[in-house]
């Protein structure tokens, strides 16, 4: 049996021309990629952690740990624990509703999903204080009751709700569009419950998918800014959110104070871009 040949060589002077081309195109690229890389992430993350060791661990260790600090991760994370599950409960309600139903004004509900995406966060802090502010049409209405939306706790869950609503139902419709609804209606047909339909056929689906969004939702509310620096009302050691500190601490000419605390929010930044990476490259079908 004739062993097969083994692939001539690129002799065409005009070929070779064009693959050298090409390769140095792709150098040139990869080379621009890299240093635009280094020079809008890596360096300014390495920047952060440089700044904030620059006195030592001590000092780093005293700033991280003053009570206001402390306060502000506190209140971050108990934000980020209470938007957390809402979102996954209205994330998978309102995709349920969309990929398995035709009702009037399906499309606008897909139009106001997206929404927070479109809108600054400012103009949506604003836009809840003027309703829900002690002059709002609902504060106002409230204020009777003595009850304060703003300037505390639950108005920056509410923000933290329109900024990050989007990112469940982002992941998972177009997941469950593709999937379609065969496997619960069969789950039906034998017999099975809704909730036990859902459990048991829907969320294996889309339990990756589902976790992604989460993923994303939560390094948002931990990360938010804008539209929680107008409804918290920035009261030192109260409505601070780590975000809110990071800027409190640098206005104060406390930087060391300032990067001490910005490194938490890089280190979380960091975990949800590996655990972000880790499910795109097991599961890249699984999400949108």
């Amino acid at each position: 049996m004739t062993a097969p040949s083994s692939t001539p060589p690129i002799t065409n002077p005009q070929v070779l021309a064009l693959l050298r081309q090409k390769a140095r195109k792709r150098a040139v690229l990869i080379v621009v990629a890299l240093l635009f890389a280094a020079l809008v992430m890596a360096l300014p993350v390495i920047a952060i952690f440089a700044r904030a060791f620059q006195e030592g661990f001590e000092v780093y260790s005293a700033n991280i740990t003053t009570p206001d600090t402390l306060h502000a991760i506190w209140l971050t994370v108990l934000t980020a624990l209470i938007v957390l599950p809402i979102n996954l409960i209205y994330g998978i309600a309102v995709s349920w509703a969309i990929v398995h139903y035709r009702f009037p004004g399906r499309r606008a509900l897909q139009i106001i999903i997206e929404l927070p995406f479109s809108i600054s966060p400012i103009v949506a802090g604003l836009c809840y204080l003027l309703i829900y502010g002690a002059t709002g049409v609902v504060g106002s209405w409230l204020d009777g009751w003595d009850i304060q939306l703003m300037f505390n706790l639950f108005g920056i869950v509410l923000v933290s709700l329109f900024v990050t609503c989007p990112f469940v139902a982002r992941e998972l419709i177009p997941l469950m569009e593709i999937s379609g609804q065969d496997q619960e209606e069969a789950a039906l047909t034998l017999g099975a419950t809704g909730w036990q339909t859902f459990r048991h056929v829907t969320l294996p689906k889309i339990k990756w998918a589902l976790l992604y969004g989460a993923i994303l939702a939560n390094a948002r509310v931990i990360g938010e800014f804008g539209a929680v620096s107008v409804v918290s009302g920035n009261i030192r050691g109260e409505t601070m959110t780590l975000p809110l500190q990071v800027q409190l601490l640098y206005n104060d000419y406390n930087a060391t104070g300032a990067f001490a605390a910005a490194t938490v929010l890089t280190v979380i930044a960091v975990i949800t871009l590996v655990l972000r990476s880790t499910i795109e490259a097991r599961h890249p079908h699984e999400h949108a």
